[in-house]
Formats: C-alpha cells, sequence, structure tokens
C-alpha cells in the first residue's frame, strides 16, 4: 500500500474516532453556548440560538444528557450556558452539576432562550448569540459540529474563518477511500498508533451497551429482542448495539466514541464486530483489524451522503459492521463488496426523523439486514447490478446511495422537519 494512503486512512481514524457524551447534536448545541457564555464573561441574560433543520430534527426529541431528563434546544442550550468551562468539546455536558440542571429547569420555557430556523447555511449550522447588559457574544459553528467559524464579542471579532472555505486536509484524505484500499490496510497497517482510539472505542461503546441491557431506557428495544429471541449471535448483535442506542437516547452519563460525527453510528460500527469477535474466538488483532475496515467502510458510505440528511446513519454504519462481520469469518474481497451491496440494497432508504427512542430499533434493523447480507455474501449471492440503486460495482453502488440519500432525500428531509415543527417556522 502507499505511504500517503496509509497514513491518510489513519489521520481518518484519529479525526473521526473521538468520544461524546450523549446525543451529539445537543452536545454540539451546548458546546456552542458555552463557548458563547464565556466569551461574554458572565452568565447571560438572554440567548438567541439558530440552528439548520437537521440539528433542530436530532435535539427535539432526544434526552439532553446530565439534564436530569429535559428535551429540546432551549435545555442544551441553557445548561450549555450554565456551565462554566471553555473546553470539552463534545463532551462538554459531562461537567454540568446539579446547580447547573436547577438553573436551567427553572429557565426552559420562559422565553431566556429563543430558537431560530436558518434554511440556508447547510445542514450542520449553530450561532449562539448570548447577551447581558450591553455586552453581545457571538459564536458561529458550521459543516462538523466542532467547527467553530467565528467568534465574536461586541464590536471585536475574535475569530472569522468565513462562509467560503475550501475543503479540508481531511475531506482530501476521504477521497482517497475505496474498499478495495480498506481491506489493504486493514490487512496490513500497523495500527499501533491508532490502537488506544479502537481500544476505547470498544470499552466506551460496550460499556454503554451493557447499561442498556441492564437498565430500561427509552423503548427498551436492546432488552426486548433479548427477552424474547434469545441470546444468539444475531441477536446479541443486534441487540446490544440497539441497548446503547436506547440508553444514549435516554439520557445515559456514559461517553461513547462516535463515527461521522454521529455516537449511534460509532456504536453500529463497533458493538456487532465486538460481539461477533467474540463468537468467532479470534484473535485481539484480527478483532481491531476488522474494527478498522468496519469504521473507514461507514465513513467512506457517510461520505457520500453528508454528515446530516434524511438517509439514517444507521443504515450506512450497519453495513461496515456486516462487512467487518465478513472479514473475520476469512471473506474475500467479492464477499465483502457483496456483504455492502445486499445490505445497501436492502435497506438504503430507511429515514433519519430525529434523534431519538426509534433510532435503536433503527439500529437493530440495520444491523440485521447486514448480517443476512454478509450469510448471503458468503454462499456466493448478491444483488444483481441494474436491479434499483445497485450498480455492478461496490463503489458505484456507494455512489449511487450517496446521490440518494444527498440530493433525492432532500425533500423528504424538508418534509420531515415540517411535520416535527407543526406548522412552526416551516420551510417552504
Amino acid at each position: 500500500m502507499k505511504t500517503g494512503i496509509e497514513e491518510a486512512y489513519k489521520e481518518i481514524l484519529r479525526y473521526e474516532l473521538v468520544p461524546a457524551f450523549g446525543c451529539t447534536e445537543p452536545g454540539a448545541v451546548a458546546y456552542a453556548s458555552s463557548k458563547a457564555r464565556n466569551l461574554l464573561g458572565d452568565f447571560p441574560e438572554h440567548i438567541d440560538i439558530t440552528c439548520s433543520g437537521n440539528i433542530i430534527k436530532n435535539v427535539k426529541g432526544v434526552v439532553v444528557p446530565n439534564s436530569g431528563g429535559m428535551h429540546g434546544i432551549d435545555a442544551a442550550t441553557i445548561l450549555g450556558a450554565a456551565i462554566q468551562c471553555d473546553s470539552g468539546e463534545l463532551e462538554i455536558l459531562s461537567l454540568a452539576t446539579e446547580e447547573d440542571r436547577k438553573l436551567t429547569a427553572g429557565l426552559v420555557g420562559t422565553g431566556f432562550c429563543v430558537c431560530h430556523l436558518e434554511q440556508d447555511e447547510g445542514n450542520v449550522y449553530i450561532r449562539v448569540v448570548a447577551e447581558k447588559g450591553d455586552d453581545e457574544a457571538e459564536v458561529v459553528i458550521k459543516d462538523r459540529h466542532t467547527n467553530i467559524i467565528y467568534m465574536r464579542k461586541n464590536d471585536d471579532v475574535i475569530m472569522d474563518a468565513g462562509s467560503d472555505h475550501d475543503e479540508s486536509d481531511i475531506d482530501e484524505m476521504k477521497k482517497l477511500l475505496n474498499v478495495k484500499d480498506i481491506i489493504e490496510f486493514a490487512d496490513n497497517a500497523d495500527y499501533s498508533d491508532v490502537y488506544d482510539l479502537l481500544k476505547d472505542q470498544i470499552k466506551f461503546n460496550e460499556q454503554v451497551a451493557k447499561e442498556g441491557i441492564r437498565n430500561e431506557y427509552g423503548a427498551a428495544v436492546g432488552r426486548t429482542i433479548l427477552r424474547i429471541d434469545g441470546d444468539g449471535i444475531k441477536n446479541r448483535a443486534k441487540a446490544y448495539a440497539a441497548a446503547a442506542s436506547d440508553a444514549r437516547m435516554g439520557g445515559c452519563s456514559l461517553p461513547v466514541v462516535v463515527n461521522s460525527c454521529s455516537g449511534n453510528q460509532g456504536i453500529t460500527t463497533s458493538v456487532p464486530v465486538a460481539e461477533y469477535a467474540a463468537e468467532l474466538g479470534v484473535s485481539e488483532d484480527r478483532m481491531y483489524r476488522a474494527l478498522i475496515l468496519s469504521n473507514l467502510i461507514a465513513v467512506h458510505i457517510k461520505r457520500h451522503i453528508g454528515v446530516l440528511s434524511a438517509f439514517c446513519g444507521a443504515v450506512s454504519a450497519g453495513c461496515a459492521s456486516g462487512a467487518a462481520v465478513t472479514y473475520m469469518c476469512g471473506g474475500t474481497y467479492d464477499q465483502i463488496c457483496a456483504t455492502i451491496i445486499n445490505t445497501l440494497g436492502n435497506v438504503g432508504g430507511v429515514v433519519c426523523d430525529g434523534a431519538k427512542a426509534s433510532c435503536a430499533a433503527k439500529i437493530a434493523s440495520s444491523v440485521d439486514a447486514a448480517i443476512m447480507a454478509h450469510e448471503m455474501a458468503m454462499e456466493g449471492k448478491r444483488f444483481a447490478g441494474g436491479e434499483g440503486i445497485v450498480a455492478d460495482d461496490v463503489e458505484k453502488t456507494i455512489e449511487n446511495v450517496g446521490t440518494v440519500g444527498r440530493e433525492g432525500m432532500r425533500e423528504t428531509d424538508i418534509t420531515i422537519l415540517n411535520l416535527m415543527l407543526e406548522d412552526e417556522n416551516r420551510i417552504n
């Protein structure tokens, strides 16, 4: 493998596999709000927050972690502003105290925080303006959940990266992703310098999965699968991944390691891999190489779709974990490609209608489809090119799915958001 590709793939893993505390969208809102509060220098008297539709969609129904059970943009914004810390990024809410929660609960619904919908700034956009007396602080996040592009206090502009910017180095690196090279990288790379990232992903995400199995969160999808269908490996892979989401969406105060800016996707790329690795009795090295493959394939598929869209990210992540299972079972390049194609040809259209309890069910369905795709692939079966969005080539199939998710489901995204907002701030 060319050295440039190997280093790029490692850098992608370093960039993508980061810890997050609870659902990433409330975390991003709280992070922006916390930065604005610290820039202001005091707790504000009023906050205006403007968000893209997909941010609103993914904060509306989920429990804000470490909030004592509160939901919504205003809760995440106020709690973030209450936290007197200028660091933490997506783990910022882990720092909230009981005093912060009480302050937040007393201000939610009072008009202290007003949320506005931004239609023209892409799928990831958060603008917080915090005011106290004659002072005002503004923080803007765009394109990625922790990517601050603008900071201002009063008339003093502290940072301005501009709204028009070239693709970052990491975006260029992601263009090098392809299934063949990902498999070669997984087979041969010295991954010692990203070992700790992989180890943490398994440790943290399995820990949250076990929490979701032990305790009742949300709709308890994972617990239900185990209780009704038993604890065979197929059910464990689905149930533990779903249970981790049950816990996260239900406000569990444990961190996870994300993939493609999503904790649910980080869970889905890793937990089924860990469960199958234990069942198959593969070595730790083989498990970590499969985990590398799973993470990079998930990023590869998601790159074509975009960070947030109406296309459920559990599908791309579940597809990746199925490919990793095929890899651990000794599958060939063609069989791994068939697993990807079979998964995307089956569930490549599940909609994202926000972060909430039903995400766990979508994860279970995606993992189930990926396991079936793996079994078909190992039997030499795959959907044929020209059938729907499936192409003869795996890369073209991934591109087709990206086009559906990014372009074809744009109106779907708007329709879902309009339904969720119930005539308030409707998008035309």
